[in-house]
């Protein structure tokens, strides 16, 4: 398997995917002094007509609400982008099915930052990537790579390094809370985990975000991820990251352990209100859960402002469901 990875430097407002350097910020707000942003998992629809959910319906269209009245720059698409088994080619009529004729309000032709899924690995993830040439919104430079941001007016900075948890711990049956297996190649696995390493170490950003599609800590269906405790959390812990973002499991759960904020954004398509690890995770840290049909699914919002974070949970009928405030990071 061919590796890229990518490290890219952004400015707001984004005239498009990737800018080839860092720009001076044109701000129209000249008040304004923050960074917003969506995060969706598991929102990819079906392989049959109409190639959506009502979850995913509802969620859209909440989505887009959100998005105008509050503001965001941004998705961040956290994997599982294309049920069952991901796209076979950059010509997959799924594109356009599942995400285009979805999230067709004006609020969400924004960029979505997207990394892989389990099941999109069951198809062809370079051709994903590849759809990123196809789409004015579409951003999968590489199968993981990293977003610098700096915040409107202040000189505070937001990196969010986008991983291929699949990649780092292999694939998983979905239909089980079986753990994944291992790195379909060990080589890839160790070259990504080198260069998170390499990442966080330097990093100086007031706020550090680490995104993938597996949970660190879940207490649903697939619960916590062995590997990712393994391998992520010490980095997690050790370079002070404000959160790290996912999906996988298909609910909404906030979690805190060591100072750092565990956000799983898996209600983009379907809804599951499994909490058989519930036990998994450590005493007093789940903050909040939900995975009830009623609340027709959910996302996330986040505000990065001068010197703090704000997340709220938000469900697809209408309103919020929780909201957490975390510090600007502390660097050494």
């Amino acid at each position: 398997m061919a590796l890229a990875l990518v490290s890219i430097f952004i400015s707001i407002p984004l005239a498009s995917c990737f800018p080839t350097a860092f720009q001076e910020l044109v701000e129209t707000d000249k008040n304004r002094t923050s960074i917003k942003f969506l995060a969706i998992g598991d929102w990819g629809g079906v392989p049959y007509p109409p190639y959506i959910t009502a979850v995913q319906k509802a969620t859209a269209q909440e989505m887009s609400k959100i998005a105008e009245q509050v503001g965001a720059d941004f998705v961040l698409a956290l994997g599982d982008n294309f049920y069952y088994k991901g796209v076979n080619s950059v010509d997959s009529p799924r594109f356009k099915a599942t995400f285009e004729l979805v999230y067709t309000a004006k609020s969400l032709k924004i960029p979505w930052y997207v990394v892989a899924g389990n099941h999109d690995h069951v198809g062809n993830v370079k051709a994903q990537i590849e759809y990123s040439q196809r789409s004015n919104r579409w951003c999968f430079p590489a199968y993981y790579y990293e977003l610098n941001f700096r915040i409107p007016n202040t000189h505070k900075t937001l990196t969010i390094i986008m991983l291929d948890t699949v990649m780092l711990c292999g694939n998983s049956n979905d239909y089980s809370d079986a753990q994944p297996k291992g790195p379909l190649r060990q080589v890839d696995a160790n070259r990504q985990l080198v260069w998170l390493q390499d990442r966080m170490a330097r990093s100086k950003a007031d706020f550090l975000l680490v995104a993938g599609h597996y949970p660190v800590w879940s207490v649903s269906e697939h619960g916590p991820t062995q590997c990712l405790l393994q391998q992520l959390h010490p980095l997690l812990i050790k370079h002070n990251a404000t959160a790290y973002l996912c999906g996988h499991d298909h609910n909404l759960q906030y979690i805190e352990e060591s100072g750092v904020g565990y956000v799983v954004s898996g209600a983009g398509n379907f809804l599951d209100p499994d909490v058989r690890h519930w036990n998994h995770v450590p005493k007093g840290s789940v903050k909040f859960f939900t995975g009830q049909a009623s609340t027709l699914g959910g996302f996330v919002h986040a505000e990065v402002a001068q010197d703090k974070m704000t997340v709220t949970f938000y469900q697809a009928k209408g309103t919020s469901l929780y909201r957490i405030v975390l510090p600007q990071r502390k660097l050494d």
